[in-house]
């Protein structure tokens, strides 16, 4: 101690314990030392070491002690290699650049060349991942040597590249998995590359791994002589990225657009995509394959389906419509949708009628069910004089599907009918067709769901109901619409005085008002001129409030010195058709129109937007943005210029930011805070000047909605049903129970409910949050069944329902309340009138609201009451495996992400996706994420070594008859501040794991995921 003292290390010496042996107080010494060393840079530790050192040996009153000197080093000195000879006939090969280290490579003069570093990468890697939009032979020719002493030392390759313009060779692919033993994934994707991505990842058993991210594809001019930019990663001074590298490799690797290779295989089909992707193919009609590979619905289709098939066989309805943008695969939807009704018939196929009003429509829709049922012969034609044989599968025209022939058919002759281009069905000719049939399956399809009246084909068919409907960023993620820049501005106007009924602002009051606002309509010339490169040559369309409104406002461009017209329902057909004739060819730059939003005005060159009136709906507001999404050639972006002024409470910013972000109301406000910082490629939404203020405090105040103003609301509409309040007032149902409110408290407050309380309602009213999940009907009917007014005993129920009976319980009381039975506390019910007439209105609204099909578990777990794809709770959870007991566990109590299941064998997995609600966290995102649809990463907690009774129960719960169901959610906490539910995604097996303490696993889901919940549980999906 003293010498430490006399070395001036007087911090270390209190540190340690003078009273120790020698062995135990030099190991303290070293603990200490080593503290003090690890807060020090880097560069400074072998300096301060060696002081530690010199100052011990001058100090040590023993002469061996100074032996200590001779462990004096200069450096620090930094390993420059792991081995003298990494491979065969390879010596002394290491990268320029240190493995710790980053760089940039630019190919300069001065730059380490980036083929001379890939080759010493190479030679050294035990795991090689390449990404590139195209593969060259000459690329491969710089690399050969070092990937033929790869593949001798049995180390895997994996490349993922595209068709993309052709430009990948097809003798360089399968030069690679031939002589080089690589594992080769195309997409064939010939509309768009959907991988624009040049990558080498180089992992290391010794953990020093390498990767290089840049514009180098695998070509002679990117590693040789091109003025490409790469950087050099390392999992030393850039451990984060290279984690998020290999997981986002991982999940491209899973997916089914990214397909295997094989030469002998796929050889012939690689060339014909090269062919067509490159411009020199044949073009012409649509192949037949018969090949046997499936048709696979797009990410946006698959979620549309799944809506559909949620229609039927969760609401019952049998009639649906389905709407999408032109180019987004209506037909392909249907005809996918066509091969699952086959499938459930076990293969019989459904008498079918399509109906369309064009042959050349007729004729694609028929290549394309053909093609999705890998059957050529399926189907006939009934137009121009052509008959069907066998009427089991017509294609028809609307025209040939006269009277005559409608006698002869009978009405249920058709077991699914699909009606293209329903906004149609007005027509006369539509509607003998649709009162004639009586289908199994009636599914409408169309783009554009608004008639020229104004009336929308949903209302008058379908109840009001769109089936599914293609989500704006679904579609622009998918890069299957053209990306947008929407500019909210500031206009000035005051419209807090104007009158609101039904929703909306008086019309005749705002427009009055902006027909006499010379000013704001300056406003709007000039920010067209300040926004738009070139007015002369765009095509632009405005949305105004009225006729009278419309017609100022193209008066108010012409004065302006714009080729300008206005567009009405008083217009007659030959003026609408030559305004738009004009539109199209350039005469004319804008068009100023009310209530049109039909197909005549869907210009696909529209390039910009002017919305000139408040759009209070979100409906509304994407049937005006989607005029313009229409992907052209010559049109990089929709410009969309909305006009924002002080609007009255009632008005909802929210419908509209939300309809474009897919966010929820709290992190919209976040997002909108930090300027939109995560949006779709290429869009961009900028809120300028006051608009910013104004939509913000707008969104604020409806988070900020009191039991008060909620109150006021209830006695405006005057109705004590909640389903009706929530349809007039088009809030969401949670938005009621934030801060401890339930729309009881709400009734009470507006005074429409003048019961008094019963003893414990204010409590259990406070419990009606915890159910706004429910989303699967047995469950529902389940609850609502137990709160009925004749509910039967609990030990008088049969098992399946005695535990959700136990949901139920620990649902509204999480520490059991007191009561020492089940049957005590479902009995207390009973006097809870107001409680259980809330908790019914609420079940029947949420069920409405169910977004996935629920499926049955089989096997061990068909006594459970948890259905896969349905979202539960804590309290549900634990209740359901029967962890959650009275005099036991409580699920107050349970903290934990992982439960075992004893008496059920089985391993309860519990993730949450979004661990930091307020920040993009670099780190957390890439430990629990799905690699595919059927394939999920999870990492175990901290403890967990692989070698662990738990690691290897783990490994092998299949061998030892356990089991493992895993749920997900994606955040922790709701927009009303609860405990956001798990969904079950279902019963997974073990596929492998890397690393211990933690596991990094995957289970293989037996039940792919639904297609937006692997849209959002993904590192890179769609």
């Amino acid at each position: 101690m003293e010498q430490l003292e006399a070395a001036g290390w007087k911090a270390i010496a209190e540190e340690v314990s003078a009273e120790s042996t020698p062995h135990v107080l030099a190991r303290h010494i070293g603990e200490a030392v080593g503290r003090r060393l690890s807060q020090l840079p880097q560069d400074k530790q072998v300096g301060v070491a060696n002081q530690i050192l010199q100052s011990l040996a001058l100090h040590a009153p023993d002469p061996d002690m100074e032996d200590v000197a001779g462990a004096i080093t200069d450096g620090p000195r930094q390993l420059l290699a792991l081995a003298e000879q990494e491979a065969p006939g390879v010596y002394a090969l290491r990268p320029l650049t240190p493995l710790s280290e980053t760089a940039l490579i630019t190919n300069a003069p001065d730059d380490p060349s980036l083929g001379a570093e890939l080759r010493a990468e190479l030679a050294t890697a035990d795991r090689i991942d390449l990404l590139c939009a195209f593969v060259k032979w000459y690329g491969i020719r710089v690399l050969e040597d070092s990937l033929r002493a790869a593949k001798e030392r049995g180390v895997p390759i994996r490349v993922i590249t595209t068709t993309y313009i052709g430009a990948t060779e097809k003798r360089a692919l399968d030069r690679l998995v031939r002589e080089f033993g690589a594992e080769v994934r195309v997409n064939y994707e010939l509309r768009t590359t959907r991988l624009h991505a040049k990558a080498w990842l180089f992992r290391r058993n010794t953990g020093f791994d390498t990767a290089y991210v840049g514009s180098s594809n695998l070509s002679k001019a990117a590693l040789l002589d091109g003025l490409e930019w790469n950087v050099r990663l390392s999992s030393v001074a850039t451990p984060r990225v290279l984690d998020k590298f290999e997981a986002t490799f991982d999940a491209y690797w899973a997916d089914a657009a990214f397909e295997s290779y094989d030469p002998d295989r796929d050889g012939e089909r690689l060339a014909e995509a090269l062919a067509r992707a490159g411009g020199t193919g044949t073009g012409g009609e649509l192949k037949i394959s018969l090949s046997g590979l499936e048709v696979h619905a797009l990410p946006h289709q698959k979620d549309m389906l799944e809506r559909l098939q949620v229609e039927r066989e969760v609401r019952g309805h049998h009639q649906n419509l389905l709407v999408a943008a032109t180019g987004t695969g209506k037909t392909v939807m249907a005809a996918l949708d066509y091969r699952a009704l086959r499938n459930k018939r076990g293969g019989e196929l459904p008498r079918l009628l399509f109906v369309a009003h064009r042959k050349e429509i007729l004729r694609q829709s028929l290549r394309t069910y053909r093609e999705v049922l890998d059957d050529a012969s399926f189907g006939e034609l009934l137009h121009s004089g052509q008959e069907p044989q066998d009427w089991t599968h017509v294609f028809a025209s609307v025209q040939s599907l006269n009277l005559r022939r409608l006698e002869l058919l009978d009405p249920e002759h058709f077991d699914v009918i699909v009606i293209d281009e329903f906004h149609h069905a007005k027509a006369d000719t539509y509607q003998r067709v649709i009162a004639h049939f009586k289908p199994k399956e009636l599914l409408g399809l169309t783009a554009t769901p608004e008639r020229m009246d104004g009336v929308n084909v949903q209302d008058e068919f379908f109840e009001g109901r769109i089936a599914a409907e293609l989500r704006l960023w679904e579609a622009l993620e998918n890069d299957l619409l053209c990306p947008f820049h929407y500019f909210g501005i500031p206009d000035g106007t005051n419209l807090t005085n104007l009158n609101w009924r039904s929703g909306t602002y008086d019309r005749d009051q705002l427009g009055n008002l902006f027909t006499a606002d010379h000013a704001r309509a300056r406003i709007v010339i000039k920010q067209v001129e300040d926004k738009i490169s070139e007015p002369a040559t765009m095509r632009a369309l405005g949305f105004c409030v009225t006729k009278a409104h419309a017609h100022f406002m193209a008066a108010c461009f012409r004065k302006a010195g714009f080729q300008a017209a206005a567009l009405d329902s008083d217009s007659s057909a030959e003026v609408r058709e030559r305004t738009l004739d004009d539109l199209k060819a350039g005469r004319i730059q804008v068009i100023f129109s009310v209530d049109l939003f039909n197909e005549g005005l869907d210009i696909p060159d529209v390039d910009t937007l002017l919305l000139l009136r408040p759009t209070n709906s979100a409906t509304v507001f994407l049937q005006q943005l989607g005029r313009g999404l229409r992907r052209t050639p010559n049109k990089p972006v929709l410009t969309v210029l909305d006009f924002i002024g002080q609007h009255r409470a009632e008005f909802r910013f929210e419908e509209q930011f939300r309809a474009l972000t897919n966010l929820t109301r709290n992190r919209l406000v976040d997002s909108i805070e930090r300027d939109f910082p995560q949006l779709p490629s290429g869009c961009q939404i900028i809120l300028e000047g006051k608009s910013k203020e104004l939509v913000l405090n707008n969104i604020r105040t409806q988070i900020k909605a009191t039991v008060q103003s909620l109150a006021k609301e209830a006695r405006a509409f005057n109705t004590p049903t909640l389903a009706d309040y929530l349809r007039e007032s088009r809030r969401e149902i949670k938005e009621l129970y934030k801060n401890g409110n339930s729309w009881t408290s709400v009734l009470r407050r507006a005074g429409l409910v003048d019961e008094p309380s019963p003893p414990g309602e204010a409590a259990l009213l406070k419990r009606v949050h915890a159910f706004l999940h429910v989303d699967d009907p047995e469950r529902a009917q389940a609850y609502l069944r137990l709160i009925a007014d004749d509910a039967p005993a609990y030990e008088s129920l049969p098992p399946i329902d005695q535990a959700y009976a136990r949901m139920l319980f620990f649902n509204l009381w999480d520490d059991a309340g007191g009561f020492t039975s089940f049957e005590e506390g479902l009995e207390s019910l009973r006097t809870q009138q107001v409680f259980r007439d809330e908790l019914r209105q609420v079940l029947n609204c949420v069920i409405e609201q169910a977004d996935h099909v629920p499926i049955s578990l089989k096997g061990p777990h068909s006594n459970i009451p948890l259905k896969v794809h349905s979202a539960y709770n804590r309290s549900e959870i634990l209740a359901a495996l029967g962890v959650a007991r009275l005099g036991g566990q409580m699920p107050r109590t349970f903290a934990q992400g992982v439960q075992w299941v004893e008496h059920l064998q089985t391993d309860a997995l519990l993730v949450t996706l979004e661990k930091n609600e307020k920040d993009f966290s670099p780190t957390v995102r890439y430990k629990d994420f799905a690699l595919s649809p059927t394939l999920f990463h999870w990492e175990s907690q901290n403890a967990t070594a692989e070698s662990s009774s738990t690691g290897l129960r783990y490994q092998h719960h299949e061998e030892q008859g356990s089991h493992v169901l895993l749920f997900m959610r994606r955040y922790k906490n709701t927009d009303i501040g609860k405990s956001h539910p798990w969904m079950l995604l279902g019963p997974a097996t073990y596929e492998e794991h890397t690393g211990s303490k933690p596991m990094a696993i995957t289970w293989r889901l037996k039940h792919e995921l639904p297609a937006d919940v692997w849209t959002y549980s993904a590192i890179a999906a769609g």
